[in-house]
């Protein structure tokens, strides 16, 4: 399959922890691609991630939210964007837990405003990003594919199962070319400190106790986010409109794992862990059957997952300022 040629691309989230890794990677891989990057700027996006990119001729900040119709429809024409990136989310499951209605504002409604401006000035392609969450909990056995149906517990998952709603109806009822990826759990730089991997290394590098939901045991799939960032690199410019490609790094374990291994890594000892109340409506496995981007586009993960975590670790270990501005509230004063 040939590539589709698009020269401006519109990545929204892209101070977030994939969308600047994906923006990275855009501007190293496809010299002739310019990106421009549309983010809030809430607490999880932070410029810093994007330092080594400031000032280079392909690449353009804009602050401003994905619901603004005026905003996104100017800045599309004015870019004469080819191509949409859409990153932005409300991601993390214990927020929407406790407050829902952003995730509704951001995800659902958000995603309505880019797929009817995108389409109303013609863009080439539209690429969803959502997440395995979506297909909901899967027993002991098996692995979420394509055509799963999607079964979402939380409120956020709920909500990205909305916007990918969304984005399948544009390709059927207006023939408009969208892509919609599902990824599972990313790791690895930039990813803010409330998720699970940075959380668990921060604390014990800090000698800090580890939370750990209810027993541990459940299961998550993981993905190093270059992986990550090569597939979304592949699906839009080489999928097939109207298509859902699963994304997974094939390292399947559970949480109580992970922490040992990050402990382990950094010599901490075992006894800092502490189990605590589980959160509701915790899923309790997910698995990715990615054979289709494998077969198709040929993509496959390069990170093995000792390799990959080693090097996260690293990373956190190596940018101590990085985090301990974000810890301290300083990375907002960055802009």
């Amino acid at each position: 399959m040939s590539n589709t040629a698009v020269n401006s691309i519109l990545v929204t989230g892209g101070a977030g922890s994939i969308g600047a890794n994906f923006i990275y990677y855009l501007v190293e891989k496809h010299p002739d691609v310019r990106v421009v990057n549309l983010d809030a700027l809430t607490y999880a996006g932070n410029l810093e991630n994007l330092k080594e990119i400031e000032g280079h001729p392909r690449y353009r900040f804009v602050r401003g939210r994905i619901q603004d119709n005026k905003l996104v429809a100017g800045l599309i024409r004015e870019e004469m964007i080819e191509a949409v990136v859409n990153l932005a989310a409300e991601s993390h499951v214990d927020r929407s837990i406790a407050g829902p209605e952003v995730f509704v504002e951001t995800n659902v409604r958000g995603t309505l405003v880019l797929l009817d401006e995108a389409r109303k000035a013609g863009v080439q392609r539209f690429l969803q990003v959502s997440t395995d969450e979506v297909y909901g909990s899967l027993g002991p056995d098996g692995s979420f594919t394509e055509s799963t149906p999607l079964a979402p517990n939380s409120p956020y998952s709920a909500c990205k199962a909305g916007a990918d709603f969304l984005v399948r109806a544009y390709y059927r009822t207006y023939g408009f070319p969208t892509l919609i990826t599902r990824c599972s759990n990313n790791y690895g730089p930039y990813q803010f400190p409330e998720k699970l991997i940075p959380l668990m290394i921060l604390n014990a590098m800090q000698d800090k106790e580890l939370p750990v939901y209810g027993d541990g045991m459940n299961v998550r799939d993981w993905i190093y986010v270059k992986d990550h960032c090569a597939a979304l690199s592949m699906v839009l410019f080489r999928g097939k409109p109207g298509d859902v490609y699963n994304i997974g790094g094939n390292a399947e374990k559970p949480n109580l794992d992970i922490v040992r291994i990050i402990l382990k890594l950094l010599g901490k000892p075992q006894s800092l862990i502490r189990f605590v109340q589980d959160r509701p409506g915790h899923d309790r496995r997910y698995a990715i059957d990615a054979s289709k981007i494998q077969r198709e586009l040929g993509w496959i993960p390069e990170w093995k997952f000792e390799k990959g975590i080693a090097r996260t670790v690293e990373w956190y270990m190596a940018n101590r300022a990085w985090w301990e501005r974000i810890i301290s509230g300083d990375y907002q004063k960055y802009y």
